[in-house]
């Protein structure tokens, strides 16, 4: 039996538990926080909803399937290293651009990016399994 006051709270608490997981990676190379933190946040959110209104439910919110998130998260981490390469440092020695207004912008982003959907999708891929083999 499904619960029409959770349903309904799963759904609001989702874009905010959402939204501050999109916070907490973006202010992950400066601050606490990053990828891996913003990665089991965003989990969170979707598996609230899988566990409200099931599994079927929670995939139709997802662009994509858990282990092209894993891939995907992947390949960004590994192409984050390369420009540290080519530069004539370590891989994973990462690059910055610096813009005259203070902005910053570097390979550590893209880095936290691919950690952020490798555990988003490692995290789905596990908790999907779980409430589809659940009674």
């Amino acid at each position: 039996m499904r619960s029409v006051i959770f349903s309904a709270m799963a759904r609001a608490f989702f874009w905010i538990m959402l939204a501050v997981s999109v916070l907490i990676l973006l202010r992950g190379h400066d601050q606490p926080g990053g990828g891996f933190v913003g990665g089991l946040v965003a989990a969170m959110a979707i598996g609230v909803v899988a566990l409200a209104d099931g599994v079927a439910a929670a995939r139709r919110r997802l662009v994509a399937q858990p282990v092209v998130l894993l891939g995907l998260g992947g390949l960004l981490t590994i192409v984050s290293g390369i420009p540290g390469f080519v530069a004539g440092g370590g891989f994973l020695a990462h690059q910055w651009l610096i813009f005259d207004n203070g902005f910053k912008l570097g390979t550590t982003m893209v880095f936290d990016l691919g950690v952020y959907l490798v555990v988003l999708g490692g995290m789905l891929s596990l908790v999907f399994r779980l409430y589809e083999d659940a009674p």
